[in-house]
């Protein structure tokens, strides 16, 4: 099939090449184009189907029109929603959004971000591995918008969405203190991200108000551990869990099942995660 060109826009209109040049790159009216041949070029780019080249767009332009998103593990829930809402909303403006995941590694997440800049995108929507301030702050220096997600690093000027995770820790445990429960555990990771910190901050200090803090009811595991590790970990552990971790320990809940529990125990367990 061959390839629609302004050339054939013009021909079919019977206007100039560069009156569909500037209409189609939106500067019609500024170059004081008719509405009524803007309307008739307008119609025939989309009777032929036009698409206009990235590549030629982005050498004419300086702009791309695509957005570099960089998370965790897009295969995963929670980010596999997020991906789904920006592709949305950038597909309304007309933006492409391009997927990468770096699997919580520093190194990876290093060579994604040079790999979109060298794709020459036009922003960054970023879910950042604990190391990669440095790689944000070239961003920054080079004038890329950017946008952190789930996480930040303090001190850095750099807009970010995130949750208020220490409140949300917070209230969570007060709800089960006013419920009447003693020994409220918590399960984090080692990881030293601030959105990690915030959490059993929030975590802490509600059993601290409540004096019934227990260091010994707090667990530290390592991100990386295998789902098998876990779930053994957890299973030694805990009594009465508050998990900080949703989308990473969410299987554990499910692969509980595989191991004979007390049939009291895991309604009490999946109660608490509904």
């Amino acid at each position: 099939m061959k390839k629609i060109t302004i050339k054939d826009i013009a021909t079919e209109a019977q206007v100039s090449i560069s009156t569909v040049s500037f209409v189609i790159n939106g500067k019609g009216e500024k170059m004081g184009i008719s509405p009524a041949v803007i309307k008739k070029v307008q119609e025939v780019a989309e009777k032929l189907n036009y698409r206009p080249s990235m590549i030629a767009t982005s050498l004419r332009t300086g702009k791309t029109r695509s957005i570099g998103l960089i998370v965790e593990d897009i295969s995963n829930q929670f980010f596999a929603d997020l991906a789904r809402v920006i592709e949305d909303e950038a597909k309304s403006i007309d933006y492409r959004v391009f997927y990468c995941s770096t699997g919580g590694d520093d190194e990876r997440s290093e060579e994604l971000i040079h790999s979109l800049l060298q794709a020459n995108v036009d922003g960054f929507i970023v879910t950042p591995t604990q190391n990669l301030e440095n790689s944000i702050d070239l961003l920054l220096k080079l004038k890329k918008p950017v946008v952190l997600i789930d996480r930040y690093f303090p001190g850095q000027r750099v807009s970010h969405v995130v949750m208020d995770n220490y409140e949300a820790s917070n209230s969570a445990a007060k709800f089960l203190i006013s419920k009447g429960r003693k020994n409220i555990a918590v399960v984090n990771n080692t990881s030293e991200m601030i959105q990690m910190k915030l959490r059993e901050d929030g975590y802490r200090d509600a059993l601290k108000e409540a004096e019934m803090y227990n260091p010994s009811l707090v667990l530290h595991m390592d991100y990386h551990t295998n789902e098998e590790a876990r779930i053994s970990g957890i299973i030694d552990f805990f009594k009465r869990i508050l998990i900080l971790m949703p989308f990473c320990f969410w299987p554990i809940i499910w692969d509980l099942r595989d191991f004979r529990l007390s049939e009291e125990w895991e309604s009490k367990f999946l109660k608490i995660f509904r």
